[in-house]
């Protein structure tokens, strides 16, 4: 991904109507360049060549352009985790590529990643209540769908303990994976399994020691 200029031609051209989405798509690649704090709705404006003033007609600041991009990333890694789940092959290798996914999730979409978790709340929908005005509608958290996705795929439940708990230490390697991995921190090199090989194998102890190993040991 080459990186941005501030020279008029790197501005891109819009039409009436579509200044949001020029915005957004900045926004995206400026935190996906720059990380999270390298961004700013000065920055945006420039890049897609308007006055800062004119982004208000679509945006109150800086914190609700994020609170878009998390929205829109949280439904793309929510529509991916779905399709995952319901793969081929057995609940656990399911539930497995579910955490690769999330892992592939934030590579690939590192603006989307980021705003998720840098905005304040989860992510809201607007759901029309019929009086055209749209009514916010919490989106569940990536937890959520790890708790939901357990308890569809492994029925029989883990021995006593509780599906949530086994989502967080799930949710907690793979998120800690990616971080490593985004700051280049994950060792490399011969004889190093890769994020992908150290999912698997966390996910595989988490899940077989819960449903086969003593639960006195959780809460």
């Amino acid at each position: 991904m080459r990186p941005w200029r501030d020279g008029p031609n790197d501005r891109r051209n819009y039409h009436h109507g579509n200044l949001k989405e020029a915005l957004i798509e900045a926004a995206r690649r400026f935190i996906a360049e720059r990380g999270i704090g390298g961004f700013t709705l000065v920055d945006a404006a420039r890049l897609v060549g308007v006055t800062p003033a004119a982004l208000y007609r679509h945006f109150r600041g800086r914190e609700a352009l994020l609170e878009e991009l998390a929205g829109r990333g949280f439904a793309e890694l929510a529509a991916r985790l779905a399709r995952a789940l319901t793969s081929r092959g057995t609940p656990l290798e399911r539930f497995t590529r579910m955490g690769e996914t999330y892992l592939a999730f934030a590579e690939e979409e590192p603006a989307y990643y980021a705003a998720i978790f840098e905005t304040r709340g989860l992510p809201t929908a607007e759901q029309d209540d019929g009086s055209g005005a749209g009514t916010p509608v919490a989106r569940p958290s990536p937890f959520d769908l790890l708790v939901e996705a357990l308890q569809a795929t492994f029925a029989d439940g883990f021995g006593g303990v509780a599906p949530r708990f086994i989502a967080l230490e799930v949710w907690a390697l793979a998120h800690g994976l990616a971080t490593l991995s985004a700051a280049g921190h994950l060792p490399r090199g011969p004889g190093f399994p890769d994020k992908y090989e150290l999912l698997r194998a966390g996910v595989l102890a988490l899940v077989h020691g819960a449903a086969h190993g003593p639960a006195s040991g959780r809460p």
